[in-house]
């Protein structure tokens, strides 16, 4: 299987007010390629991300877009109707055990921002899904999360251009992180690691995010079984509405061993 790069060296020249112009020296940017996704050869999205954990991200958005409906991930694999060099390995096909329905592709692209756009039965999706079950996180477990992910944001390291997402245990240790340029793909590249791993639903475990907690990412948390949602930043008012509904611990403004509870 390739592995892409995940980031590229760029000539850039620093500046500040003081009137200071150095000389050009090598920086990092992270990367951001089209990958399209196929359930049973059939194309049900286009998202942009950040290569790498591509086998991932496809199970999982299709999870959490309830396209599998149950149905057993039998083989995930690199353009299934074609070549996979030729398609520059951005095109995954999920191929099920048959039982999953005939999906439907959306009628945009997914952009590294966006998550549901084009999709008109969001609340037909979040009408599936159980309240959320197990015992509630401690408040002090979901507030240490965020600096206990940091060091396990390389890519973050070495571009400052990309999210992360991660699983948070009980006593407050993240153990799966990974990273994206899209919010949304980074969840769906934890939640499909998951998936794969048997792993799911993710009963009694917290998802910490490095961002904002939109709508779309309480939705897939929501989807994924985790008990709990905690963001860097602030939550939408449809996110905390979200929350609630799921029966879901949520906070925002994880910063420092503080932050704000919402539901």
């Amino acid at each position: 299987m390739a592995v892409k790069s995940r980031n590229r060296q760029w000539l850039v020249r620093p500046w500040n007010d003081s009137g200071s112009d150095s000389d050009r020296r090598a920086d990092r940017l992270a990367s951001e390629e089209p990958m399209a996704i196929e359930l049973n050869d059939v194309r049900v999205a286009t998202t942009m991300r950040t290569p790498g954990n591509d086998f991932e991200l496809a199970v999982g958005f299709c999870f959490t877009e309830g396209l599998l409906e149950g149905a057993e991930v039998k083989q995930v694999k690199y353009c299934a109707s074609g070549s996979a060099v030729a398609s520059d390995f951005n095109v995954v096909t999920v191929m099920t055990s048959g039982d999953a329905p005939e999906p439907r592709p959306r009628l945009t692209t997914t952009t590294s921002s966006c998550g549901f756009c084009g999709t008109s039965e969001i609340d037909e999706l979040v009408a599936k899904l159980p309240r959320v079950s197990g015992d509630p996180l401690p408040w002090e477990s979901l507030a240490a999360a965020p600096l206990r992910m940091r060091s396990s944001q390389t890519l973050f390291d070495d571009t400052g251009a990309v999210h992360a997402a991660g699983v948070v245990a009980p006593e407050g240790s993240v153990t799966l992180v990974r990273e994206d340029v899209g919010r949304h793909n980074a969840v769906d590249k934890l939640i499909g690691r998951m998936l794969l791993d048997g792993d799911l639903p993710a009963t009694g475990l917290g998802l910490v995010v490095s961002g904002r907690a939109s709508f779309e990412l309480v939705h897939k948390a929501w989807a994924g079984g985790f008990r709990a949602l905690v963001a860097v930043s602030a939550p939408t008012a449809l996110a905390a509405t979200t929350a609630e509904a799921a029966g879901m611990q949520l906070a925002g403004f994880a910063r420092n061993n503080t932050m704000t509870i919402y539901a």
